[in-house]
C-alpha cells in the first residue's frame, strides 16, 4: 500500500514539543484505558439499566471488537485522510460518542454507542504513535517511545481502579463522561500544535472486500472469545460456527490483502523479520501480562477480602517502578542493541510471576503488592526497546501500518489471553475442589469438630466447603501464574529471532 508523504516538517522543539507530546500521550491513554474502565462497572451498568450482568458484558465486548476492526485499518485511513486529520477526528468524535454512552438510557443504545466510540478510539493508539516519532528529533527518538509505551502499559491497570472509584462514588455514565473534556481539549490543542505536521493524502480506492472480510474474522473471533466462556466453549454449536467463521474469513482475508494492490491493510510489512518477531515477542508477553493483570484483582476482590480500592491500588503499584525507570531505558535503547534489554525485561516480568505462584491466602497486603512493585522494574525494559526495534524494522512509508497492526495484534492478544486466563482459572479451580474434597477430611473429624462446637451438620458443612473452595482458587491462581511465567519466558527467547537492528526509528518522514 502506497502512504502518501507529505514536504519533511521539522521536529517540534522546547514547550512545543512537550505540550504536543503530553496530547498524544493523553490521546493513547484514553483509548487504551476505555478496553478496562468498563470492566469493573458491568454490575452497575446491568443494574443501571435492568439487564441482566450477561447482557452487560456486551458493553465490553462491543467496544473491543469495533476498536479492532479500526486498528489494522490505520495505515490506509492516515493515507487517504492524513495523519493529523485521522487523529483529530478520531479525538473528538471518541469524545462525542462518550458522551453519548452516558448519556444512554437503554442497553442497545448504549452498546451502539460504544461500537460508534470503539471504531473512533482504534485509530487513537498508532496514531499517537506515529505522531510522537515524528514530532520529536532523532536523538531524542527514544522519549517518544519511552512516553507512548507507558501510557500504554499503565493505562489497562488504571481502568478498573478509577472505573470502580467512579461507580463507588458517583455513578457508571461518569466512566464515559471523564473522557469529554479531556478529549475536546486534547483535539483542540492537538490541531493548533500539530498541523504543520500534516502528511499529504491520496484518495486510494476502497478496498471492500478487504474490509468486510476483516470485519467478519475479527468480529466473529471477538465474539467466540467472549461468549466462550458462558457458552461452555465447543460443546455449544454457535461457539463452533463462529470458530469455523473466524478460520475461514481469516485465510480468505490473508489471500485477498496479499495479492490486491491496494489493500486496506497492509500485510507485506511482515515481510521484515524484525518487524515479525518483535510483533511475535510482544503478543506472547503482552498476552501473559494482560492475563495476570486481569486475574489479580478478581482474586483478591473476590476470595482475599480486598474491597475494590484496596485491589486496586496493589495492582497500580507495578506502574511506580516503570514509569521511573523508563526515561533511562528509552535512551538507552537508542544507544545499545534493544535484544538483550527486551530479553531481560521479559524473563524478569516472567521470573515474577513464577515467584508470585507461591501465594497463599494468609498473604498481607504487602506481601501482594511489593512483588508487584518490583514486577514494574521490568516492564519498560520490555515495552520501550521493543516498540522501537519494531518500527526501525520497517520501511519509513510503512509506519503507520506497521504500528497500526502492532496494536491490533497487542489487543487480539490480551483479548485471548483474558478468556483463556478466566476459562482456565474457573476449570483448575473445578478440578482443585474435586481433588482436595476427596483428601480433606475423609475420616470425617474435621466435620464432627465443627457440629461439637455448636455448628449444624448444614452450617458446618458450608464452612467446609468454603474452605476448600478458597483453596482451591488458591492453588488455581498459583497454577495460572506458573504458566504465565512460562509463557514470559518463551516470549523472551523470541525475541533474538530478531536481527540486530542498524538504525534507530527514522522519524523525519513518519507519519
Amino acid at each position: 500500500m502506497s502512504e502518501a508523504q507529505s514536504p519533511v516538517a521539522p521536529p517540534l522543539e522546547g514547550n512545543k514539543l512537550w505540550l504536543a507530546a503530553m496530547v498524544l500521550a493523553a490521546a493513547n491513554f484514553v483509548a487504551v484505558l476505555d478496553t478496562t474502565i468498563a470492566n469493573v462497572s458491568v454490575p452497575n451498568i446491568a443494574g443501571g439499566l435492568a439487564v441482566s450482568s450477561s447482557q452487560g458484558t456486551y458493553v465490553i465486548t462491543s467496544y473491543a471488537v469495533a476498536e479492532a476492526i479500526t486498528v489494522p485499518l490505520t495505515g490506509w485511513l492516515a493515507a487517504r485522510l492524513g495523519t493529523v486529520r485521522l487523529f483529530i477526528g478520531s479525538m473528538v468524535l471518541f469524545g462525542l460518542f462518550s458522551l453519548l454512552c452516558g448519556m444512554a438510557g437503554s442497553i442497545e443504545t448504549l452498546v451502539l454507542f460504544r461500537v460508534l466510540q470503539g471504531l473512533a478510539g482504534g485509530p487513537l493508539m498508532p496514531m499517537s504513535q506515529t505522531l510522537l516519532l515524528r514530532i520529536f528529533p532523532k536523538e531524542k527518538t527514544g522519549a517518544a517511545i519511552g512516553l507512548w509505551s507507558m501510557t500504554t502499559l499503565i493505562a489497562p491497570i488504571m481502568g478498573p481502579i478509577l472505573g470502580g472509584y467512579l461507580c463507588d462514588q458517583v455513578s457508571w455514565p461518569w466512566i464515559f463522561y471523564i473522557n469529554v473534556p479531556i478529549t475536546l481539549l486534547c483535539g483542540y490543542a492537538g490541531w493548533r500544535l500539530l498541523k504543520n505536521q500534516e502528511s499529504l493524502h491520496e484518495k486510494l480506492p476502497m478496498d471492500r472486500i478487504g474490509l468486510i472480510l476483516l470485519v467478519v474474522w475479527v468480529a466473529s473471533l471477538q465474539i467466540m472469545l467472549d461468549e466462550g466462556k458462558n457458552l461452555d466453549w465447543f460443546s455449544s454449536p454457535e461457539i463452533i460456527a463462529l470458530a469455523v467463521v473466524a478460520a475461514v474469513g481469516f485465510a480468505a482475508f490473508l489471500i485477498w490483502e496479499l495479492t490486491e494492490k491496494n489493500p486496506v491493510v497492509n500485510l507485506r510489512v511482515f515481510r521484515h523479520r524484525g518487524y515479525w518477531a518483535s510483533v511475535l515477542t510482544i503478543s506472547l508477553a503482552f498476552g501473559s501480562f494482560f492475563g495476570a493483570t486481569v486475574l489479580t484483582p478478581q482474586w483478591l476482590q473476590g476470595y482475599m477480602g480486598y474491597t475494590a480500592t484496596e485491589a486496586g491500588f496493589a495492582t497500580a503499584m507495578s506502574g511506580i517502578l516503570a514509569v521511573l525507570v523508563a526515561p533511562m531505558v528509552a535512551q538507552l535503547s537508542t544507544r545499545v542493541d534493544p535484544r538483550p534489554l527486551v530479553f531481560f525485561g521479559v524473563m524478569w516480568l516472567g521470573g515474577v510471576t513464577l515467584f508470585r505462584s507461591f501465594s497463599s491466602t494468609d498473604m498481607g497486603f504487602w506481601s501482594v503488592a511489593l512483588p508487584l512493585l518490583f514486577q514494574g522494574l521490568g516492564m519498560p525494559f520490555f515495552f520501550v526497546p521493543l516498540t522501537g526495534l519494531a518500527m526501525a524494522s520497517v520501511e519509513v512509508e510503512e509506519m503507520a501500518s506497521a504500528a497500526g497492526l502492532m496494536s491490533f495484534m497487542r489487543t487480539l492478544s490480551g483479548a485471548f489471553a483474558t478468556s483463556l486466563v478466566t476459562t482456565a482459572w474457573e476449570d483448575k479451580a473445578s478440578y482443585n475442589h474435586a481433588e482436595l474434597a476427596g483428601k480433606v477430611d475423609s475420616m470425617g473429624d474435621t466435620l464432627r469438630t465443627l457440629t461439637s462446637s455448636g455448628l449444624n451438620a448444614d452450617a458446618a458443612t458450608a464452612q467446609l466447603n468454603q474452605l476448600l473452595q478458597t483453596q482451591s482458587i488458591m492453588l488455581s491462581t498459583n497454577q495460572i501464574f506458573w504458566l504465565s511465567g512460562l509463557s514470559f519466558v518463551v516470549a523472551a527467547c523470541a525475541i533474538w529471532l530478531a536481527p540486530r537492528p542498524t538504525r534507530v526509528a527514522d522519524t523525519s518522514q513518519a507519519h
